[in-house]
Protein backbone atom coordinates (compact mmCIF):
# COMPACT_ATOMS: atom_id res chain seq x y z
CA UNK A 1 0.00 0.00 0.00
CA UNK A 2 1.14 3.41 -1.10
CA UNK A 3 -0.19 5.52 2.03
CA UNK A 4 2.92 7.93 2.90
CA UNK A 5 4.13 11.15 0.68
CA UNK A 6 7.36 9.14 1.29
CA UNK A 7 6.28 6.31 -0.66
CA UNK A 8 4.06 7.74 -3.25
CA UNK A 9 7.67 10.24 -4.65
CA UNK A 10 8.94 6.60 -4.92
CA UNK A 11 5.41 5.49 -6.53
CA UNK A 12 5.89 8.70 -9.05
CA UNK A 13 9.28 8.49 -10.02
CA UNK A 14 9.40 4.56 -10.98
CA UNK A 15 6.11 5.10 -12.77
CA UNK A 16 7.00 7.92 -14.88
CA UNK A 17 10.39 5.71 -15.66
CA UNK A 18 8.54 2.71 -16.96
CA UNK A 19 7.73 1.94 -20.17
CA UNK A 20 3.97 1.70 -22.44
CA UNK A 21 0.87 2.16 -21.47
CA UNK A 22 -0.61 2.02 -17.84
CA UNK A 23 -2.93 -0.47 -16.68
CA UNK A 24 -5.36 1.47 -14.46
CA UNK A 25 -8.16 0.38 -11.51
CA UNK A 26 -10.10 1.53 -9.05
CA UNK A 27 -12.11 0.18 -6.20
CA UNK A 28 -15.00 2.09 -4.47
CA UNK A 29 -17.47 0.71 -1.64
CA UNK A 30 -20.84 0.86 -3.79
CA UNK A 31 -23.04 -0.61 -1.39
CA UNK A 32 -21.66 0.30 1.54
CA UNK A 33 -20.85 4.02 0.76
CA UNK A 34 -23.46 7.01 -0.30
CA UNK A 35 -20.29 8.44 -2.45
CA UNK A 36 -18.53 7.07 -5.63
CA UNK A 37 -15.28 8.12 -4.60
CA UNK A 38 -11.98 5.56 -5.31
CA UNK A 39 -10.71 3.55 -1.59
CA UNK A 40 -8.32 2.24 -3.33
CA UNK A 41 -6.18 3.22 -7.00
CA UNK A 42 -3.80 0.19 -9.00
CA UNK A 43 -1.52 1.12 -11.62
CA UNK A 44 0.86 -1.63 -13.48
CA UNK A 45 3.33 -0.49 -16.00
CA UNK A 46 6.46 -2.49 -17.90
CA UNK A 47 9.19 -1.29 -15.88
CA UNK A 48 7.90 -0.11 -12.71
CA UNK A 49 5.68 -2.69 -11.66
CA UNK A 50 2.26 -2.77 -9.63
CA UNK A 51 1.67 0.07 -7.10
CA UNK A 52 -1.67 0.35 -4.60
CA UNK A 53 -2.55 3.98 -3.86
CA UNK A 54 -4.23 4.72 -1.19
CA UNK A 55 -6.18 7.64 -1.86
CA UNK A 56 -7.53 8.42 1.24
CA UNK A 57 -4.17 9.05 2.78
CA UNK A 58 -3.82 11.93 0.58
CA UNK A 59 -5.47 15.28 -0.73
CA UNK A 60 -5.26 14.76 -4.29
CA UNK A 61 -3.46 12.24 -6.95
CA UNK A 62 -2.25 15.31 -9.03
CA UNK A 63 1.56 14.23 -8.63
CA UNK A 64 1.15 10.90 -9.97
CA UNK A 65 -1.32 12.10 -12.97
CA UNK A 66 1.79 14.41 -13.70
CA UNK A 67 3.82 10.84 -13.53
CA UNK A 68 1.51 9.33 -15.80
CA UNK A 69 2.31 12.11 -18.38
CA UNK A 70 0.35 11.03 -22.06
CA UNK A 71 1.06 7.78 -21.59
CA UNK A 72 -2.61 5.55 -22.77
CA UNK A 73 -4.09 4.41 -19.71
CA UNK A 74 -5.73 1.21 -20.14
CA UNK A 75 -8.58 0.72 -18.25
CA UNK A 76 -11.74 -1.81 -18.42
CA UNK A 77 -15.18 -0.19 -18.28
CA UNK A 78 -13.41 3.04 -18.50
CA UNK A 79 -16.96 4.93 -17.48
CA UNK A 80 -17.39 3.09 -13.98
CA UNK A 81 -14.03 4.96 -12.94
CA UNK A 82 -13.43 7.66 -14.71
CA UNK A 83 -15.20 10.28 -12.14
CA UNK A 84 -13.53 8.90 -9.21
CA UNK A 85 -10.62 8.93 -10.83
CA UNK A 86 -11.07 12.37 -12.02
CA UNK A 87 -11.95 13.58 -8.53
CA UNK A 88 -8.44 12.53 -7.23
CA UNK A 89 -6.96 14.64 -10.25
CA UNK A 90 -6.27 11.94 -12.77
CA UNK A 91 -7.47 12.89 -16.11
CA UNK A 92 -5.98 10.56 -19.21
CA UNK A 93 -4.92 12.13 -22.60
CA UNK A 94 -4.90 9.16 -24.37
CA UNK A 95 -6.98 5.60 -23.25
CA UNK A 96 -8.06 2.20 -24.13
CA UNK A 97 -10.58 0.47 -22.92
CA UNK A 98 -10.82 -3.36 -22.67
CA UNK A 99 -14.19 -3.93 -22.42
CA UNK A 100 -15.49 -1.27 -25.07
CA UNK A 101 -13.10 -3.36 -27.57
CA UNK A 102 -14.79 -6.55 -26.50
CA UNK A 103 -17.99 -4.85 -27.17
CA UNK A 104 -17.21 -3.71 -30.63
CA UNK A 105 -15.48 -7.04 -31.78
CA UNK A 106 -19.28 -8.69 -30.48
CA UNK A 107 -17.29 -11.07 -28.02
CA UNK A 108 -20.19 -13.09 -25.90
CA UNK A 109 -18.45 -12.16 -23.01
CA UNK A 110 -17.05 -8.47 -22.29
CA UNK A 111 -16.29 -8.58 -18.46
CA UNK A 112 -12.82 -8.81 -17.16
CA UNK A 113 -12.96 -12.05 -15.87
CA UNK A 114 -14.17 -13.33 -19.51
CA UNK A 115 -12.04 -11.37 -21.43
CA UNK A 116 -8.94 -12.66 -19.66
CA UNK A 117 -10.11 -16.35 -20.27
CA UNK A 118 -10.40 -15.51 -23.85
CA UNK A 119 -7.53 -13.93 -24.82
CA UNK A 120 -4.65 -14.95 -22.05
CA UNK A 121 -6.46 -18.21 -20.84
CA UNK A 122 -6.17 -18.04 -17.59
CA UNK A 123 -9.14 -17.52 -14.89
CA UNK A 124 -9.45 -13.93 -12.78
CA UNK A 125 -10.58 -14.47 -9.19
CA UNK A 126 -13.67 -12.20 -8.58
CA UNK A 127 -14.69 -12.68 -4.95
CA UNK A 128 -13.79 -9.22 -3.57
CA UNK A 129 -15.20 -7.38 -6.29
CA UNK A 130 -18.38 -6.38 -3.91
CA UNK A 131 -16.28 -5.92 -1.00
CA UNK A 132 -16.10 -2.71 1.31
CA UNK A 133 -13.21 -1.02 0.10
CA UNK A 134 -13.15 1.45 2.43
CA UNK A 135 -12.06 -0.86 5.26
CA UNK A 136 -8.94 0.42 6.74
CA UNK A 137 -6.64 -1.36 6.93
CA UNK A 138 -7.48 -3.55 4.06
CA UNK A 139 -6.32 -7.45 3.85
CA UNK A 140 -3.89 -8.83 2.73
CA UNK A 141 -5.94 -11.21 0.22
CA UNK A 142 -8.39 -8.14 -1.03
CA UNK A 143 -4.70 -6.53 -1.77
CA UNK A 144 -3.26 -9.17 -4.25
CA UNK A 145 -7.33 -9.62 -5.63
CA UNK A 146 -6.86 -5.92 -6.49
CA UNK A 147 -3.17 -6.47 -8.02
CA UNK A 148 -4.01 -8.90 -10.44
CA UNK A 149 -6.63 -6.66 -12.02
CA UNK A 150 -4.31 -4.70 -13.23
CA UNK A 151 -1.15 -7.09 -13.70
CA UNK A 152 -3.52 -8.87 -16.76
CA UNK A 153 -3.89 -5.52 -18.49
CA UNK A 154 -1.07 -4.42 -20.57
CA UNK A 155 -1.35 -8.09 -21.79
CA UNK A 156 -5.07 -7.90 -22.18
CA UNK A 157 -5.00 -4.45 -24.46
CA UNK A 158 -2.04 -5.67 -26.78
CA UNK A 159 -4.28 -9.23 -27.68
CA UNK A 160 -7.74 -6.82 -28.16
CA UNK A 161 -5.98 -4.29 -30.10
CA UNK A 162 -4.56 -7.17 -32.23
CA UNK A 163 -8.23 -8.14 -33.22
CA UNK A 164 -9.68 -4.92 -33.84
CA UNK A 165 -6.97 -4.30 -36.27
CA UNK A 166 -7.46 -7.68 -37.75
CA UNK A 167 -10.81 -6.86 -37.93
CA UNK A 168 -11.02 -2.92 -39.16
CA UNK A 169 -12.73 -1.66 -36.41
CA UNK A 170 -9.46 -0.44 -34.83
CA UNK A 171 -10.55 3.38 -36.55
CA UNK A 172 -13.98 2.68 -34.65
CA UNK A 173 -12.34 2.02 -31.19
CA UNK A 174 -10.04 5.06 -31.34
CA UNK A 175 -13.24 7.47 -32.22
CA UNK A 176 -14.66 5.87 -29.38
CA UNK A 177 -11.93 6.00 -27.10
CA UNK A 178 -11.06 9.76 -27.77
CA UNK A 179 -14.82 10.52 -26.51
CA UNK A 180 -14.07 8.97 -23.06
CA UNK A 181 -11.45 11.75 -22.65
CA UNK A 182 -14.68 14.17 -21.89
CA UNK A 183 -16.50 11.77 -19.93
CA UNK A 184 -17.53 13.08 -16.31
CA UNK A 185 -20.37 10.87 -15.63
CA UNK A 186 -23.90 9.99 -16.55
CA UNK A 187 -26.23 12.60 -16.30
CA UNK A 188 -28.48 13.27 -13.59
CA UNK A 189 -31.56 11.13 -13.34
CA UNK A 190 -35.00 13.58 -13.68
CA UNK A 191 -36.84 12.18 -10.27
CA UNK A 192 -34.69 9.92 -8.75
CA UNK A 193 -36.65 8.33 -6.54
CA UNK A 194 -38.96 6.88 -9.06
CA UNK A 195 -36.34 4.06 -9.35
CA UNK A 196 -37.49 2.81 -6.17
CA UNK A 197 -37.85 -1.12 -6.43
CA UNK A 198 -41.32 -1.96 -6.00
CA UNK A 199 -43.02 1.60 -6.82
CA UNK A 200 -44.73 0.03 -10.00
CA UNK A 201 -47.25 -1.31 -7.29
CA UNK A 202 -48.50 2.29 -6.02
CA UNK A 203 -51.33 3.66 -7.95
CA UNK A 204 -52.39 6.53 -5.62
CA UNK A 205 -50.87 9.86 -6.21
CA UNK A 206 -50.70 10.18 -2.38
CA UNK A 207 -49.24 7.55 -1.93
CA UNK A 208 -46.40 8.57 -4.51
CA UNK A 209 -45.58 11.77 -2.53
CA UNK A 210 -45.14 9.39 -0.06
CA UNK A 211 -42.49 7.44 -1.34
CA UNK A 212 -41.26 10.67 -3.15
CA UNK A 213 -40.87 12.30 0.43
CA UNK A 214 -39.27 9.50 2.14
CA UNK A 215 -36.96 8.91 -0.63
CA UNK A 216 -35.41 12.53 -0.33
CA UNK A 217 -35.34 11.97 3.59
CA UNK A 218 -33.18 8.62 3.30
CA UNK A 219 -31.03 10.60 0.38
CA UNK A 220 -30.23 13.56 2.60
CA UNK A 221 -29.65 10.98 5.62
CA UNK A 222 -27.36 8.53 3.84
CA UNK A 223 -25.49 11.70 2.38
CA UNK A 224 -24.77 13.19 5.43
CA UNK A 225 -23.82 9.56 7.04
CA UNK A 226 -21.83 8.67 3.79
CA UNK A 227 -23.52 5.27 3.84
CA UNK A 228 -25.14 3.88 1.13
CA UNK A 229 -29.20 4.48 1.15
CA UNK A 230 -30.21 0.84 1.07
CA UNK A 231 -28.29 0.34 4.72
CA UNK A 232 -30.65 3.50 5.93
CA UNK A 233 -33.68 2.33 4.95
CA UNK A 234 -34.83 -0.45 2.18
CA UNK A 235 -36.71 0.36 -0.52
CA UNK A 236 -38.99 -2.38 0.20
CA UNK A 237 -39.02 -0.79 3.51
CA UNK A 238 -40.41 2.99 1.78
CA UNK A 239 -43.49 1.00 -0.34
CA UNK A 240 -44.62 -0.14 2.32
CA UNK A 241 -44.71 2.34 4.71
CA UNK A 242 -45.91 4.71 1.89
CA UNK A 243 -48.78 1.92 1.23
CA UNK A 244 -49.12 1.82 5.17
CA UNK A 245 -48.99 5.75 5.87
CA UNK A 246 -48.33 5.89 9.66
CA UNK A 247 -49.82 8.63 10.76
CA UNK A 248 -48.61 9.04 14.31
CA UNK A 249 -45.13 8.13 16.27
CA UNK A 250 -46.79 5.50 17.80
CA UNK A 251 -48.31 4.22 14.86
CA UNK A 252 -44.96 4.37 12.97
CA UNK A 253 -43.28 2.89 15.86
CA UNK A 254 -45.51 -0.09 15.86
CA UNK A 255 -45.08 -0.47 11.80
CA UNK A 256 -43.54 -4.14 10.87
CA UNK A 257 -40.68 -1.90 8.87
CA UNK A 258 -39.14 -0.33 12.51
CA UNK A 259 -38.84 -4.02 13.67
CA UNK A 260 -34.92 -3.03 12.74
CA UNK A 261 -32.52 -0.69 15.13
CA UNK A 262 -31.33 0.83 11.69
CA UNK A 263 -34.61 2.69 10.23
CA UNK A 264 -36.25 3.03 14.69
CA UNK A 265 -33.20 5.31 14.73
CA UNK A 266 -34.37 8.07 12.02
CA UNK A 267 -37.84 7.60 13.30
CA UNK A 268 -38.26 11.23 13.67
CA UNK A 269 -37.21 11.76 10.14
CA UNK A 270 -39.39 9.31 8.48
CA UNK A 271 -42.71 10.48 10.58
CA UNK A 272 -42.07 14.61 9.20
CA UNK A 273 -41.18 12.91 5.58
CA UNK A 274 -45.07 11.26 5.91
CA UNK A 275 -46.66 14.05 7.67
CA UNK A 276 -44.91 16.48 4.81
CA UNK A 277 -46.35 14.46 1.86
CA UNK A 278 -50.04 13.80 3.24
CA UNK A 279 -50.33 17.98 4.14
CA UNK A 280 -49.23 18.28 0.13
CA UNK A 281 -52.18 20.01 -1.46
CA UNK A 282 -53.90 17.86 -4.94
CA UNK A 283 -52.39 20.00 -7.28
CA UNK A 284 -48.93 19.13 -5.80
CA UNK A 285 -48.95 15.74 -6.14
CA UNK A 286 -46.27 13.53 -8.51
CA UNK A 287 -48.22 12.64 -11.56
CA UNK A 288 -48.05 8.85 -11.95
CA UNK A 289 -45.84 8.45 -15.08
CA UNK A 290 -42.68 10.35 -15.46
CA UNK A 291 -43.25 13.68 -17.16
CA UNK A 292 -40.21 14.36 -19.68
CA UNK A 293 -38.13 15.39 -22.75
CA UNK A 294 -38.58 13.03 -25.40
CA UNK A 295 -40.55 10.95 -27.28
CA UNK A 296 -42.91 8.54 -25.21
CA UNK A 297 -42.27 5.03 -24.06
CA UNK A 298 -41.95 3.21 -27.46
CA UNK A 299 -45.28 0.58 -26.21
CA UNK A 300 -47.44 3.58 -26.38
CA UNK A 301 -46.86 4.52 -29.54
CA UNK A 302 -49.36 2.49 -31.51
CA UNK A 303 -51.93 4.89 -30.14
CA UNK A 304 -49.85 7.95 -29.94
CA UNK A 305 -49.00 8.60 -33.22
CA UNK A 306 -49.05 4.97 -35.51
CA UNK A 307 -46.93 6.70 -38.00
CA UNK A 308 -44.12 7.32 -36.07
CA UNK A 309 -44.43 3.30 -34.85
CA UNK A 310 -43.77 2.37 -38.36
CA UNK A 311 -40.94 4.18 -38.30
CA UNK A 312 -39.38 3.02 -35.35
CA UNK A 313 -39.99 -0.64 -36.64
CA UNK A 314 -38.98 0.22 -39.88
CA UNK A 315 -36.08 2.41 -38.33
CA UNK A 316 -34.72 -0.92 -35.59
CA UNK A 317 -35.08 -3.27 -38.43
CA UNK A 318 -32.06 -1.53 -40.39
CA UNK A 319 -30.16 -0.96 -37.49
CA UNK A 320 -30.19 -4.93 -37.02
CA UNK A 321 -29.63 -5.90 -40.32
CA UNK A 322 -26.22 -3.41 -40.04
CA UNK A 323 -25.39 -4.72 -36.73
CA UNK A 324 -25.54 -8.10 -38.16
CA UNK A 325 -23.48 -7.07 -41.06
CA UNK A 326 -20.70 -5.29 -39.48
CA UNK A 327 -20.73 -7.94 -36.67
CA UNK A 328 -21.85 -5.52 -33.33
CA UNK A 329 -23.93 -4.96 -30.76
CA UNK A 330 -27.16 -3.24 -31.93
CA UNK A 331 -26.22 -0.93 -29.09
CA UNK A 332 -22.55 0.32 -30.29
CA UNK A 333 -23.57 0.55 -33.77
CA UNK A 334 -25.79 3.68 -32.27
CA UNK A 335 -27.71 4.23 -29.74
CA UNK A 336 -31.19 3.12 -29.21
CA UNK A 337 -31.97 6.42 -27.81
CA UNK A 338 -31.14 8.55 -31.04
CA UNK A 339 -32.79 5.97 -32.90
CA UNK A 340 -36.15 6.69 -30.61
CA UNK A 341 -35.93 10.54 -31.34
CA UNK A 342 -35.02 10.26 -34.91
CA UNK A 343 -38.26 7.92 -35.66
CA UNK A 344 -40.75 9.91 -33.26
CA UNK A 345 -39.52 13.18 -34.91
CA UNK A 346 -37.39 13.25 -38.07
CA UNK A 347 -35.32 16.27 -39.62
CA UNK A 348 -38.25 18.93 -41.09
CA UNK A 349 -35.94 18.29 -44.72
CA UNK A 350 -35.30 14.64 -44.58
CA UNK A 351 -32.10 13.94 -46.17
CA UNK A 352 -28.95 12.20 -45.21
CA UNK A 353 -27.16 15.23 -44.34
CA UNK A 354 -30.11 16.04 -41.96
CA UNK A 355 -29.92 12.77 -40.36
CA UNK A 356 -25.87 12.82 -40.47
CA UNK A 357 -26.05 16.17 -38.61
CA UNK A 358 -28.99 15.54 -36.10
CA UNK A 359 -26.93 11.99 -35.16
CA UNK A 360 -23.82 14.28 -34.77
CA UNK A 361 -25.72 16.46 -32.68
CA UNK A 362 -26.33 13.88 -30.34
CA UNK A 363 -23.30 12.46 -30.05
CA UNK A 364 -22.80 9.55 -32.49
CA UNK A 365 -19.36 8.91 -33.35
CA UNK A 366 -18.28 9.59 -37.42
CA UNK A 367 -17.75 6.04 -37.66
CA UNK A 368 -21.81 5.59 -36.47
CA UNK A 369 -23.14 8.04 -38.53
CA UNK A 370 -21.38 7.03 -41.54
CA UNK A 371 -22.01 3.03 -41.55
CA UNK A 372 -25.71 3.88 -40.60
CA UNK A 373 -26.99 7.66 -42.08
CA UNK A 374 -28.05 6.42 -45.28
CA UNK A 375 -30.02 3.12 -44.46
CA UNK A 376 -31.32 4.92 -41.70
CA UNK A 377 -32.84 8.03 -43.88
CA UNK A 378 -34.71 5.52 -45.95
CA UNK A 379 -36.47 4.01 -43.17
CA UNK A 380 -38.05 7.34 -41.86
CA UNK A 381 -38.59 8.56 -45.36
CA UNK A 382 -42.51 7.87 -45.64
CA UNK A 383 -42.85 8.46 -49.46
Amino acid sequence: MVDTEEALVRACAEISLGEGPIGLDAERASGYRYSQRAYLVQVRREGAGTWLIDPIAFPDLTVLDEAFGDAEWILHAATQDLPCLADEGLRPRSLFDTELAGRLLNLPRVGLAGLVEHYLGMSLAKEYSAADWSTRPLPEPWLEYAALDVEVLVELRGAVHADLEAAGKLAWAHEEFDALLSFTGPAPRQDPWRRTSGIHKVRSRRTLAIVRSLWEARDRIAADRDVTPGRILPDAAIIALATNAPTTLQALRSDPTMHRRGPRRFLDDWHEAIQEALRLPDDELPTSAQRGEGPPPPRAWADKDPVAAERLTRARAVVTELAEEYDLPAENLIAPAHIRALAWQPPRDLSVETVREELRSRGARDWQIQLIAERLTEALDES
